[in-house]
């Protein structure tokens, strides 16, 4: 381990939907210099007024900065922002990855950062978009026990609940288990809303009323009530590709291990579904559509 027994500059690599209001709480509550880095220059000039610094490149956040954190979209930009990272970090650094990464992507970057002396830890977020503006984020980490002493305040300007899952590799592996049963919650929430409405049943009274059986769950309060319910799938949300994209972390885990995970096999399908119909930009409960459709007995291309 590296040893650093405090953060005293932090690092921001990715300034989209939940990276700007982790970094922008992270900032404002933190009391660290923060400097960020983020394709687009919007995000970055909208954290200005917070007293954040701008970088030209990863290589730049990194002499800036002695814990790095990212939040990107999936493997492909954590890789790309990785090989950057690992020409310009040094021996004492830490590098925390707060997004949704392949669990033998994680290992195998930890691994790589080690052998630069460079501290490694998984710890992607949980909860909705205004979970992150409000800082109430659920964060999941995998870290040696030391790392994650030492990051642990950091993360908690970001999240109400930061759980230590075990060593690298545990926190993602706990938020593919996490995204994969909630994204079947949802499917099964839609099929009750068509199945009870058809049926006679207005969608509310069945929603609420299951809300206060044991179908309750956050999933039924937030996707069904606020968003199934009324018809409201915004863009900049949980849209349907992130939504297959963890799907299909998850499923490659379960593979790994020799799980069939016959549930998660059908959501996909249906995903895809909702993908094709023109969804994939639309916050994933948008796939109600697709189950809502009158059955013609195709099961369509998984």
């Amino acid at each position: 381990m590296a040893g650093m027994s405090e953060i005293r500059a932090v690092g921001f690599i990715g300034l989209g939907v939940m990276g700007l209001p982790i970094c922008r709480n992270i900032a404002t509550e933190s009391g660290l210099p923060v400097t960020v880095f983020d394709l687009d220059p919007a995000p970055v000039q909208r954290l200005a007024e917070f007293g954040v610094a701008a970088a030209a490149s990863a290589a730049e956040v990194a002499q800036a900065a002695d814990t790095i954190l990212l939040s990107l979209p999936g493997a492909e930009q954590v890789t790309e922002v990785a090989d950057a990272l690992a020409e310009a970090m040094v021996p004492g650094q830490t590098l925390v990855d707060l997004g949704t990464t392949p669990v033998a992507l994680t290992r195998d970057l930890a691994r790589r950062f080690a052998a630069l002396g460079v501290d490694y830890a998984d710890a992607p977020v949980a909860r909705t978009r205004a979970a992150a503006e409000a800082g109430t984020l659920s964060i999941q980490v995998g870290a040696e026990p030391e790392v994650f002493q030492r990051i642990e305040p950091l993360l908690r300007h970001a999240a109400s609940e930061v759980s230590h899952c075990g060593a690298v590799g545990a926190g993602q592996i706990v938020k593919l288990m996490n995204n994969m049963v909630l994204f079947q919650t949802v499917n099964a929430l839609a099929e009750a809303l068509a199945i009870g409405r058809r049926a006679g049943v207005d969608g509310r009274v069945l929603l609420e009323t299951m809300a206060k059986g044991s179908a309750d769950s956050f999933a039924l309060r937030n996707h069904g009530l606020k968003h199934m319910l009324p018809g409201s799938f915004p863009p900049r949300s949980f849209p349907t590709d992130y939504a297959l994209k963890d799907l299909g972390y998850a499923l490659k885990l379960a593979d790994e291990m020799a799980v069939r995970a016959r549930g998660a096999e059908t959501t996909r399908t249906v995903l895809i579904q909702s993908r094709a119909a023109g969804n994939q930009d639309r916050y994933f409960p948008a796939l109600i559509g697709v189950v809502d459709k009158a059955d013609t007995g195709d099961d369509g291309d998984a």
